[in-house]
C-alpha cells in the first residue's frame, strides 16, 4: 500500500486503527457540516473505515489518512476514489476526496495533503484528468480546489443536495 511523504504529513491508507481518530474527527460538527450537514456517529464512521480499506485492496488506491510527522495526530483524510456516485453526469475519472480538521485549518496542510495525492496520480496513476465534487458553499474547499488546478465543469445533485463538479487535467 502507498504512503505519501509531505514535509510535514505522512499519509498511509485508511486502516482499522485509525477509527478512534476518524470518530473524533467526524463526530466534529465543524467538520462535517460542509461535507454532511450533520455529524457522523461511530457506527457509520466504521462503515466508512472498512470501505476506504476496501477500496484500497480492490482498487490499489484510496483515502490516506493523514497525520503529523511530528507529534501523530490526525489532521484529516485525503483520497483518490472510485464511488461510482448515482448522479448526472457521472464521474468519468477519478475522484479526488480531502477534509481536514478545523484545529489544522488555515496552516496550508491540505494544499500539502492534496499536491501529495495529485502528485501521485499524476505519476502512479497516470489519469489523464481528475475530477471532485464540492457543496456550492464550502468556499475553503473550492479555493483549495482552484489553487490545485482544479475547475468548475458542471453543477447538479448528489443525494437532494447541490454540488459543483469540477475537474483538473494532469500535469
Amino acid at each position: 500500500m502507498t504512503v505519501l511523504i509531505t514535509d510535514r504529513l505522512t499519509l498511509t491508507p485508511v486502516q482499522a486503527a485509525d477509527y478512534p481518530d476518524l470518530c473524533a474527527l467526524f463526530g466534529d460538527i465543524d467538520f462535517t457540516r460542509p461535507i454532511f450537514g450533520r455529524t457522523v456517529g461511530p457506527e457509520e464512521v466504521w462503515f466508512r473505515a472498512l470501505r476506504d480499506i476496501g477500496h484500497w485492496e480492490a482498487m490499489g488506491h484510496g483515502n490516506w489518512a493523514a497525520r503529523l510527522k511530528d507529534g501523530g495526530d490526525l489532521v484529516g483524510t485525503f483520497g483518490v476514489l472510485h464511488y461510482r456516485r448515482e448522479m448526472t453526469p457521472a464521474f468519468d475519472a477519478p475522484e479526488l476526496g480531502w477534509g481536514v480538521a478545523p484545529r489544522f485549518q488555515g496552516q496550508g496542510l491540505a494544499f500539502e495533503g492534496l499536491s501529495a495525492a495529485l502528485a501521485w496520480c499524476d505519476e502512479t496513476l497516470n489519469a489523464p484528468r481528475t475530477v471532485c465534487m464540492i457543496s456550492p458553499d464550502n468556499a475553503p474547499s473550492h479555493a483549495l480546489a482552484a489553487r490545485g488546478g482544479y475547475l468548475p465543469y458542471a453543477e447538479t445533485t448528489y443525494k437532494d443536495a447541490p454540488v459543483v463538479l469540477l475537474e483538473r487535467i494532469a500535469h
